[in-house]
């Protein structure tokens, strides 16, 4: 599967994965984790159930915080 990650081309051996095989697969471990899958925002508790198909745009940001 082929899919864009933060702008960038991607391609998976797999013809689809959830949000969380695919933050996993990457080493996505942020404490604070923004998900969008065409332009929608994924909650938290829909990682595993949000299911990544061939030509999605997916946009994984991390986070960081200070003061």
């Amino acid at each position: 599967m082929k899919i864009t990650l933060n702008n960038r081309e991607e391609v998976f051996e797999k013809d689809e994965m959830t949000v969380i095989e695919l933050l996993e697969y990457k080493k996505f471990t942020f404490k604070i984790i923004t998900v969008k899958v065409n332009g929608t925002f994924i909650k938290k508790d829909m990682y595993e159930k949000t299911i990544i198909k061939e030509g999605d745009n997916v946009a994984a940001i991390h986070l960081i915080t200070g003061g």
